[in-house]
């Protein structure tokens, strides 16, 4: 009988699926949650919910001195990671938009832009700024089936490099045209946080975020890879 399990890590501002040892610790399980979660070790309360749509309380991970088998954790089972003080880690920041301020922009103050997407179609007549005849000429843009919060992998020139991730934007932006794929990353691979040139298309964290074409990216049940592990 294999000793990893498949589990679900949710905290405040992260949510992953990884793979753990049985015989690990849970002081060793705090050690590897700081990394994924960016909770300090002395602040996790951990809680052992029976699964994603289940969150009665299965067990609560106080002992450090006992390994994950002894609470009879399961495949598909989430840890839910607490935070007994937030306010020395600043957990809940990076989700809370409360306090954010929005900046928003009626039609006539839009249109009267001239940084905007609306702006550059008027100026290189394309969709429906375009001449009639060049509309009806013009084939349309392919159906792309991407939905957002599928998992993928994009392609990746590097031999036996998975760049795996979750898909949170699909559409149109103001830094290059067409339809483009936002992905956040399981690992800090990507170039930004969701956002290009002051434009946010989705939260992540810095470095985690990345904007491919469509046909670089592939859809399928992609496991979140514990590279700790792997190495």
């Amino acid at each position: 009988m294999s000793s990893i399990v498949h589990i679900f890590v949710v905290s405040p501002d992260t949510r992953s699926e990884r793979r753990f040892d049985l015989h690990l610790t849970v002081e060793q399980l705090k050690a590897k949650l700081e990394l994924i979660t960016g909770v300090p070790v002395p602040n996790q309360v951990l809680l052992l919910l029976a699964s994603e749509t289940d969150h009665r309380v299965v067990a609560s991970l106080t002992d450090d001195t006992k390994p994950l088998g002894f609470y009879g954790v399961q495949d598909w089972q989430v840890i839910k990671v607490e935070d007994n003080n937030p306010a020395t880690s600043f957990t809940g920041q990076l989700t809370d938009v409360s306090q954010v301020q929005k900046f928003e922009l009626s039609d006539s103050e839009y249109a009267a832009r001239k940084d905007s997407v609306l702006a550059y179609k008027q100026a290189h007549k394309m969709g429906r700024f375009a001449p009639k005849d060049e509309q009806a000429a013009q084939p349309p843009e392919p159906l792309i089936d991407i939905q957002v919060g599928s998992r993928c992998e994009v392609e990746s020139t590097e031999e036996g490099l998975h760049k795996r991730g979750t898909v949170r934007f699909v559409g149109p932006t103001e830094f290059g045209m067409g339809t483009w794929v936002g992905i956040e990353y399981d690992e800090p691979m990507g170039k930004n946080d969701g956002s290009v040139q002051d434009v946010r298309y989705f939260r992540c964290l810095p470095k985690y975020g990345v904007f491919v074409r469509p046909e670089k990216v592939i859809i399928g049940e992609f496991p979140v890879e514990d590279i700790e592990e792997e190495m």
